[in-house]
This record gives structure tokens, C-alpha cells and sequence, in this order.
């Protein structure tokens, strides 16, 4: 495709009038109460997921320990902290920067839905500095059944680091997800934000002094990989703690760590990207913040590498790198999980957009200059609004929004009749026959977002197709934030 005429067909997107009018409030609501559908461990009495039932009681026995509770990343059974950690740290940003546009009642349920995963991450790492928690379960034999949470017989193995392996990313993920937690509940529970800064510091301090990837250890690589290996390497992990800390605590030391460490870690390269794996995105973005408030000029190369992420979202720009787009309007990178991307980048974009506003600063592009409702235009047009039904499917990506919406996902917990109708286990080997049905889920696991259409917008609307239909907790917690800023501007165009 020649540029001009990509140019062309973006701006003809963007010029397009929304199709269908959207309920945001709806859409906030749900994608919080998604959470209680991924929890593990004894459900409290205030569940509104009621299908749901108590599941994985005895989690870290193996180990001697109480690693009960927490959420299955997906539409498995497994725990795996690395990804759940990432949850965190985005639905405490959400809370953190978004909390403005949300209803009181909107705050209140997502920091429960923070607190039942930072109640957990702190047994992770409950015994440092000499050995942190990576998973519970195992993956393989979870992947060779079709069962509920509830019922399951496969393997509750729990698996440890011990000192001095390597965790910079699993630790530095933590440590993110605590320092932001402590922000978030800084008002509501002083407290616990006490604890979770405490706590937050220290996993730091082992992150930062054990470094390396967790998935270089042995003995938990075959247990995590393929699924939730470090691909791309801990440094990025390490900066991403250090900015929350910063923030958190306004201490120097983190502020000299993010300048003296940001050209030997790499930040200089992957700046267009952003999720569980890569933070680099996310870390120039957070840093922003503190420039345009305060003028921190000593870090002012990171608010430069989120300028340029920013620009690439306009085709009519110079810079060497721009996004790309389905033919019906998504706004599209490449990768097995389209909306996992999307979600994550629109709330930098959105976040960033607020910075601008806030500062009565425009976006930057050579040539080119952009007010922040261009980049806010960018996310509910090739963004949210597609999630929610304006795509070619005419097909809302999110379950339970809307009239149409897929039916069979990816999920074995939705897709097994609830131990609320049926006590007697499916067993692993019957539960496959559910699985190849072609009958809709018996419960509706609402709020989650799938992983949604390919690059040309096609989508394949049953269970057996993992990278269309599954949910993840790590789609969920960004939009968290985006569907609350539209929320609160419903008429925004």
C-alpha cells in the first residue's frame, strides 16, 4: 500500500461518525466486575459473579504456605504472577489517573478488584529476601483438562525462587504493582498503602540485586515457558519499578536510577511497545508526568521517547516508525492477542493525552503539531468503539455489552455448567466434549474483552480459537481506566 493512500484511508477513518451510540458507564461497570469471574481461592459473600464458586483452597501447601486467592490470568486455572502482577500496576494507574472520571461506586469496586490481587502478590513475596513465589499450578496438565476452577484435579504445584537466582522481572513487576497500589489506597486505607510501600521497597531491592530473568532458573522455567516467559529480558522491569517508586515516594534515589540506568537498559529501543512483557512504553510514559508537572529535566529523554511513540499514531507524520490499522478501523499491532495490544497502548495514549491537557500542552510531531483530543479521537474511534460494536462484525468484543456479543469463549469456567447447578466434576477427559460443543457458555462471564478480530478484521467466534476468544485479566485492567475517561465524556467525538 502506497503511503499517501494509507494516509488517506486513516483520515478517512478518523472522519467516519460513530455508528452506534455507546453506553460507557455500562461498559466501565462490567469490565471491573469481570474481575469476580477470574477469582481464585474462597469467594467473600459481597461475589456478584454468582455462578462462580470457591476454588484452589489449598494452594502452596506443597511449599508449606498460604498462597490462596489471587485471579487465573485467562481462561485457565493457572496462577501466574507475572502477568497477574501487571494487572495490578494497571488497575492501580486507572484508579490513580482516572479515578476522576469514575463514580464513587465505579472507585469502590475497582479497588477491590486491586486489592484481592495485591492481597495475594504480597504472600508472593512474603518471604524475601530469600525466596519469591512464581506460580501455582501447572500449566501443561491444566492445559490437558477441560475443567471448572471449582472441581479440578490437576497438579496445585507452587513454585519458588530462592535466593540468589535471578527475578528482576518478576520482582520488578511486583515491586511496580505495590508501589502503585500504595498510591491508590493512599486515601481510603493508609494503612495497607504503608505496608504495600514497605513491601514494594524491598522486592525492589531484591529485583534490583538478584538481576537476570526468572525464567533463566531451571527449575520454573519449563513450568512458566512457553506461556509467560520473559522475552524481553528484566531491564525494562527494573526501570519500570524504579519510576513507580519514584512516584511513590518522591525519593532521589530512584530519580538518579532511572537517568544513570535508561541508555545501558535499553530504553532508547522499544518504545512502541507496551504489556506484560514490555513496560518500556509504559515507563516513558509514566515519567512524563513528572516533566510536565515539575520539570525534571534530568529526565526529560523519556518524555522524548513517549512523544515519539505518540507521533506514531499519526501516518502524516516524519518520524521512522507509525501504527498500522485494520481495513474496518482497528487500530492494529501484530501479535497472537490484537485487543491484549490495543487495550494497553490506548491507555498510554489516553493517559498521555490528560498529561498534555493538564499542562496546556499540545503534541509535538517536526512539522506537525497535535492538540490532545486528536490522540483521545484516536482511542475511541480505532479503539473502544470497535471493542464495543462498531467493527464490520458489528459484534461487541466485550461479553454481556450489548445484544450480540460471542457466545463460546475460550474459558473453561463459562463454559462448564456452574457448581452452583451441577455439583457432580465434569472430569478432565468430559470436560473436552464441552469444549468441541457447539452450544453458548451456560454462564456469562461478563465484562470480559476477548482477544478479538485478526488483521483484517475477520473473527472466528468459538472456544476452540484461543487467540479470538479468550479473556485475560492483562486485556481487562487498561480499559479499566479508558472506558472510565469516556464515562465521564460520553459526547466526545
Amino acid at each position: 500500500m502506497k503511503p499517501s493512500f494509507f494516509i488517506l484511508t486513516v483520515l478517512a477513518l478518523l472522519l467516519l461518525p460513530t455508528a452506534i451510540p455507546h453506553d460507557y458507564s455500562e461498559a466501565l461497570r462490567k469490565s471491573i466486575l469481570f474481575f469476580e469471574g477470574q477469582r481464585s481461592g474462597r469467594l467473600p459473600k459481597q461475589q456478584r459473579m454468582t455462578w462462580r464458586g470457591d476454588s484452589a483452597l489449598k494452594d502452596g501447601k506443597n511449599l508449606n504456605t498460604d498462597l490462596v486467592g489471587g485471579y487465573y490470568d485467562a481462561g485457565d486455572n493457572i496462577k501466574f504472577h507475572f502477568p497477574m502482577a501487571f494487572t495490578a500496576t494497571m488497575l492501580a494507574w486507572s484508579s490513580i489517573d482516572f479515578q476522576s472520571y469514575m463514580s464513587q461506586n465505579d472507585v469502590g469496586h475497582n479497588l477491590i478488584a486491586l486489592k484481592w490481587a495485591t492481597d495475594y502478590l504480597l504472600k508472593t513475596v512474603s518471604q524475601l529476601p530469600n525466596r519469591i513465589f512464581v506460580q501455582v499450578g501447572e500449566a501443561q496438565a491444566d492445559h490437558n483438562c477441560w475443567e471448572r476452577p471449582e472441581d479440578m484435579d490437576t497438579p496445585r504445584t507452587a513454585f519458588a525462587l530462592d535466593a540468589p537466582g535471578p527475578a528482576s522481572d518478576l520482582a520488578g513487576e511486583i515491586a511496580a504493582a505495590l508501589a502503585a497500589a500504595s498510591i491508590a489506597f493512599k486515601q481510603s486505607r493508609p494503612k495497607y498503602s504503608e505496608v504495600l510501600l514497605d513491601k514494594a521497597i524491598k522486592t525492589f531491592q531484591y529485583a534490583d540485586s538478584h538481576r537476570g530473568c526468572y525464567t533463566d532458573n531451571p527449575n520454573v522455567h519449563n513450568a512458566v515457558c512457553p506461556f509467560y516467559c520473559s522475552v524481553n529480558g528484566y531491564k525494562d522491569e527494573l526501570l519500570w519499578g524504579a519510576a513507580w517508586l519514584r512516584r511513590a515516594t518522591g525519593n532521589d534515589y530512584y530519580l538518579e536510577y532511572l537517568v544513570n540506568n535508561r541508555q545501558a537498559f535499553g530504553q532508547d529501543f522499544n518504545y512502541l511497545e507496551f504489556g506484560w512483557d514490555n513496560k518500556y512504553g509504559g515507563v516513558n510514559v509514566l515519567i512524563a508526568k513528572e516533566i510536565f508537572e515539575k520539570g525534571a529535566i534530568a529526565l526529560t529523554a523519556y518524555k522524548d521517547a513517549a512523544e515519539e511513540m505518540m507521533c506514531a499514531f499519526f501516518p502524516e507524520t516524519s518520524g521512522p516508525h507509525h501504527m498500522s490499522y485494520t481495513p474496518g478501523g482497528l487500530l492494529y499491532k501484530p501479535g497472537n492477542s490484537q485487543l491484549q495490544n490495543m487495550a494497553a497502548l490506548s491507555f498510554l495514549i489516553l493517559t498521555y493525552a490528560d498529561y498534555l491537557s493538564k499542562s496546556s500542552q499540545q503534541l509535538n510531531c517536526g512539522n506537525h503539531q497535535f492538540q490532545p483530543d486528536s490522540l483521545r479521537r484516536i482511542v475511541k474511534r480505532q479503539v473502544v468503539d470497535y471493542i464495543l460494536g462498531d467493527n464490520p462484525a458489528k459484534l461487541s468484543y466485550m461479553v454481556g455489552y450489548g445484544d450480540q456479543y460471542p457466545r463460546q469463549i475460550h474459558h473453561r469456567g463459562a463454559s462448564i455448567p456452574s457448581i452452583k447447578v451441577q455439583r457432580n466434576a465434569f472430569g478432565c477427559l468430559k470436560g473436552w466434549d464441552i469444549f468441541a460443543s457447539p452450544n453458548p457458555d451456560p454462564n456469562i462471564l461478563v465484562g470480559a474483552v476477548i482477544g478479538g478480530p485478526d488483521v483484517d478484521d475477520s473473527f472466528i467466534g468459538k472456544r476452540t480459537n484461543a487467540s479470538d476468544t479468550e479473556p485475560t485479566t492483562y486485556i481487562n485492567a487498561p480499559l479499566v481506566g479508558v472506558f472510565a475517561y469516556f464515562k465521564s465524556n460520553p459526547n466526545f467525538s
